[in-house]
């Protein structure tokens, strides 16, 4: 499936940054969320200058920059973008803050008509947020929910626990407040919010159902040790992924067995 952005709702357009791979699927989802003549960015993305040329070109007034979450692929130009356009940026960890406004559970920010509800999600990252947009039905969830596939628990920054409670959250959220569509921050928008959480919220019941009996595994035929352990677990759970996603996979594993433990 070919992903390349565009407009949805009446106020968002997702620019996509050329930054593709297999980690950030077809590129970093840029948000630019305009009323009024004024524009919100959502995760300026790599500092790329054509990228940041094009959601400049999109935006109306560029009047603030919002960061889910800290990494580089959502992170990396918001100082210089906000920068260009003489505005702040606001993020959950001070460190990516430009201004002395940050963001935080329950706040909620405006631009022209527009609301954006800010959502504490942590688990991805520890400083993980959503953006609701409740004139639009949508919720923009930057790493904690993907346009394809599943996302990494990052640990040990990222917690197992903590995101599934987030995913559990998110259900109740966009239940309860007619929530149907995820902007995500890579891959396509899903216009089945709902559906989406029921397949996250499975298919982490599986892989831990998977990582725990592969632990047992190992440990009956004593091979498994603390150093090797969770290589040796990737390479049982994870056998028919490619290779070159393990690194990726080893840190959600490793948050796994961080939770069977407690």
């Amino acid at each position: 499936m070919s992903w390349t952005g565009g407009s949805f709702g009446t106020s968002a357009t997702c620019v996509l940054a050329p930054n593709a791979d297999v980690m950030t699927l077809d590129g970093t989802n840029t948000w630019v969320l305009s009323s009024g003549g004024r524009s919100l960015v959502v995760d300026p993305g790599p500092e790329i200058e054509a990228h940041l040329d094009e959601v400049s070109a999109t935006g109306q007034d560029v009047v603030g920059v919002l960061l889910t979450h800290h990494h580089a692929d959502h992170s990396e130009a918001a100082r210089s973008f906000a920068e260009r356009h003489r505005c702040g940026v606001r993020a959950l960890d001070p460190a990516y803050r430009l201004g002395s406004e940050g963001l935080a559970d329950g706040d909620v920010v405006t631009v022209g008509d527009l609301e954006v509800h800010v959502v504490a999600t942590p688990g991805h990252t520890a400083d993980s947020l959503s953006f609701v947009v409740p004139s639009e039905s949508a919720v923009l969830t930057g790493d904690t929910v993907l346009g394809r596939g599943t996302t990494v628990v990052a640990h040990p920054d990222g917690e197992l626990g903590a995101y599934l409670d987030s995913l559990d959250r998110l259900h109740a959220l966009c239940s309860a407040q007619g929530i149907t569509s995820v902007w995500p921050g890579h891959g396509p928008v899903i216009d089945d919010a709902l559906g989406a959480l029921d397949f996250y919220l499975a298919h982490r019941r599986e892989r831990l159902g998977q990582v725990r009996d592969a632990v047992a595994l190992l440990r009956s035929g004593g091979v498994a040790d603390a150093v090797s352990l969770p290589r040796q677990v990737v390479e049982i759970v994870y056998a028919d992924v490619d290779p070159v996603l393990w690194g990726a996979a080893e840190l959600s594993v490793r948050a796994q067995l961080a939770y069977l433990s407690r």
